[in-house]
């Protein structure tokens, strides 16, 4: 069974009150639809950031991320993430700001976690900084790992149909 690394924003769009920004609600309902839909098919992880990350704020809207991640098996943020975040912070891919979410992608890395399940697309599924966090990994040696958003595994079980029926 294929690996997934929860990240905090999938928690905390699948639990978050319906927004009325439509981007919003959108990648809301991806988060959602993708536990609904996919979760069962994978071998989840996550991090104590993550649990972290999920505590903070609202003790109500806390509790309800936290139920989501509740029995999930612990990756390691060790001294061997905290040195890999900081290199992905100091080759640029992430700014400084953005030191937990340099975390997260290199405690999955050295976890061997294929994928990296993120709807942070400002510091972490971005297309102009995936080839070079990619690029940096390959040349760590941690080259299995795929950051990707929900909306990339909920192409449904028709794909093979849509060419004849558009």
């Amino acid at each position: 069974m294929d690996t997934v690394y929860i990240e905090t924003s999938i928690v905390s769009y699948a639990t978050a009150r319906p927004s009325r920004d439509l981007q919003t609600a959108a990648l809301q309902q991806q988060a959602r639809d993708w536990w609904a839909t996919e979760r069962s098919r994978f071998e989840l992880f996550t991090s104590q950031v993550t649990l972290n990350e999920a505590a903070a704020g609202d003790p109500t809207a806390a509790a309800d991320r936290l139920k989501l991640l509740d029995g999930l098996p612990l990756v390691d943020v060790g001294s061997d993430s905290q040195t890999l975040a900081a290199r992905l912070i100091a080759a640029h891919t992430m700014p400084q700001k953005a030191a937990a979410d340099a975390l997260h992608v290199a405690a999955a890395a050295l976890a061997g976690v294929k994928y990296f399940l993120t709807l942070n697309c400002k510091h972490i599924a971005n297309a102009h900084e995936l080839p070079r966090i990619y690029q940096l990994l390959r040349d760590e040696g941690l080259d299995t790992l795929l950051i990707c958003t929900p909306s990339e595994f909920l192409g449904g079980d028709d794909d093979d149909n849509r060419e004849s029926n558009p």
